[in-house]
């Protein structure tokens, strides 16, 4: 885990290596001072010697102004180092996202990323930026301060050399109490993350329902679950201040008292006294210090292993060592496919898939909910590697090809429309961000979305709110299929991309597809029989498998599934808006 997170120092590596030592010339001039201040009182104050208080006087000055630069050096490559790693934690770990297979994805929820992302990574930030500064500043300051000590009184320092040893012991204990609550802690940022978006991403919904007062209590069980782990982690930690406090005071006491009697017997100036009460104040604030310091060690120490399980995630699906970089044609041929989501799962998802699909060919895939239609398209542009069996497209294993290459020619509109904050050049661009205005117009035409952008007042430069916000879910679907168009695929697979399309629009898209994009083959999931009937072929999905595959005419004669669901709708009359328009 340390390992992990260290790689990712980088560029700033002087940095984390100068600050301690920074912080050490701070320590060292901090420790001078009550020594010289000592020599003030004995040698100057008490003799009358004007002259070398002014010169130990000017000493102290000297000692205070390089402790000061270097606190402030050390502060400013803390600072620098501590957000370098922060900045480059959260580069790699979005980096590494994007090399995810979707079943690396299933791993993590997008909350829980989002968490990853921000929270964890600030709390490693501030863990390092104390660790660098702190960690070694508050034991050198113990340790030059128990010297000086030691070197003017052993008796008196030995006092709080074991007051310290007690403080540090009992630490130790309270933090390994509160770290276990600490590692509770931040999963449930994952919660109230994922309550948060819910709520925020679905805010129409929920107003429409009237439900703002269940996401409002629902939120704040969230909340309270986390203000409960931190108050136990707080409980653990709590007593340490008043511990510290108490033990500083009672050392102040007693060194006071046996320091006075000691004096009294000239086995003691007023000086070196005052030094050794200033000596005991640091090396008790230092251990407040590391106590600080354990405390957020303990709290990153949870961060940090959920940073590492994202850096650490290996991706299911890789490229090949010398991949193929070219698709030949728009072929898919499926040979004995089995798969499963899970890799130590024996039910398959789908089982002993057989296709021979033409390039240029115009497929249908119906079935009903659950019967495994998208897990079988997201095989063809390997968003999932199969169980058994291969699946080929352009006669080659998809597996042999490199993944950007073959998802390039495989342009897949998903179930779920996305679109991104931008003007809808720029989400139609991201089909290809060559394309130049008359090429996404025209892609826009085959989509039938060219009449409605036009009909609003910027046209192609109306902005897009985050997810779509703003356009109905056909304007949407279009958009889509127009950004896949502009890719130029051999394979366009439709995943119930036009369910919010009225028939009519559907079959202007159809006929588009047929006269404009002939060569490129075509895979529409639909749950209207209008919108995949007259496909070259249609497949019919039940529960994982293919219950039939021929023509229209072919499957009402032999494939009672596909004959039922034909009768269901059509009996009607058809559709209600078969007729109709945009």
């Amino acid at each position: 885990m340390i390992r992990t997170i260290a790689k990712q120092v980088k560029e700033y590596r002087n940095a984390s290596i100068v600050t301690p030592l920074f912080m050490l010339l701070e320590v060292v001039m901090e420790t001078m001072i009550p020594f010289l201040m000592a020599s003030i009182i004995d040698d100057g104050v008490n003799t009358g010697d004007i002259g070398h208080i002014y010169r130990i006087g000017g000493l102290m000055i000297v000692c205070a102004l390089v402790g000061l630069s270097g606190g402030m050096l050390g502060g400013r490559f803390g600072a620098k180092a501590s957000a370098g790693l922060a900045k480059n934690l959260r580069f790699a770990m979005f980096e590494h996202i994007q090399t995810f297979s979707f079943s690396n994805i299933d791993k993590f929820s997008p909350a829980g990323l989002v968490t990853r992302l921000t929270t964890d990574v600030t709390n490693i930030q501030n863990a390092y930026q104390m660790i660098l500064k702190m960690a070694m500043r508050a034991p050198a300051s113990i340790i030059c301060a128990l010297v000086m000590a030691f070197m003017i009184n052993a008796r008196l320092a030995s006092i709080y050399l074991i007051a310290a040893l007690i403080l540090g012991t009992i630490l130790i204990i309270l933090v390994v109490h509160a770290t276990k609550y600490f590692q509770q802690v931040f999963p449930k940022y994952d919660d109230l993350n994922a309550s948060i978006e819910e709520n925020v991403s679905a805010i129409r919904v929920v107003k429409a329902y009237v439900r703002e007062d269940h996401e409002t209590k629902k939120l704040n069980r969230a909340s309270e679950n986390i203000y409960k782990l931190f108050v136990k982690a707080e409980h653990n930690v709590i007593v340490n201040a008043p511990l510290m406090q108490l033990t500083v005071y009672s050392c102040i006491i007693l060194i006071s008292w046996i320091g006075a009697k000691m004096i009294v017997a000239d086995s003691l100036t007023t000086g070196e006294l005052m030094s050794l009460l200033t000596y005991c104040m640091n090396i008790l604030s230092s251990l407040m210090m590391l106590s600080m310091i354990f405390v957020m060690i303990s709290m990153s120490v949870a961060s940090a292993r959920r940073i590492c399980e994202v850096l650490d995630e290996e991706p299911d699906l890789v490229n090949p060592d010398q991949p193929r970089m070219e698709v030949a044609d728009g072929s898919i041929q499926f040979d004995h496919v089995d798969f499963s989501y899970h890799k130590d799962s024996n039910e398959y998802v789908l089982s002993d898939i057989n296709l021979d699909i033409r390039s240029g060919e115009t497929i249908g895939i119906i079935g009903g909910t659950g019967s495994a239609k998208t897990s079988l398209v997201n095989l063809i542009s390997r968003l999932y590697d199969v169980t058994n069996g291969s699946v080929r497209v352009g006669g080659r294993d998809v597996r042999e090809y490199d993944m950007e290459v073959l998802r390039n020619q495989v342009a897949v509109v998903l179930q779920k429309n996305v679109l991104f904050s931008g003007t809808i050049y720029e989400n139609l661009r991201w089909g290809n961000k060559e394309a130049t205005d008359e090429e996404c117009q025209e892609a826009c035409r085959l989509a039938c979305a060219d009449d409605f952008i036009r009909a609003f007042p910027d046209g192609y430069n109306t902005h897009i709110e985050q997810g779509g916000s703003n356009v109905s879910g056909g304007q949407k679907q279009r958009l889509c299929i127009a950004r896949a168009l502009l890719k130029n695929p051999k394979i366009l697979i439709l995943d119930d991309s036009t369910s919010a399309v009225d028939t009519a629009t559907d079959a202007k898209i159809r006929r588009a597809f047929r006269e404009d994009i002939p060569n490129t083959t075509k895979l529409i999931i639909a749950q209207r029989i209008s919108s995949v009937q007259d496909a070259d072929r249609i497949i019919v999905m039940e529960e994982g498998r293919i219950d039939g595959f021929g023509t229209h005419e072919e499957l009402l004669a032999t494939n009672e599934i596909y004959r039922e669901v034909y009768e269901s709708q059509m009996g009607g009359g058809g559709d209600f808006d078969e007729n109709g328009g945009d």
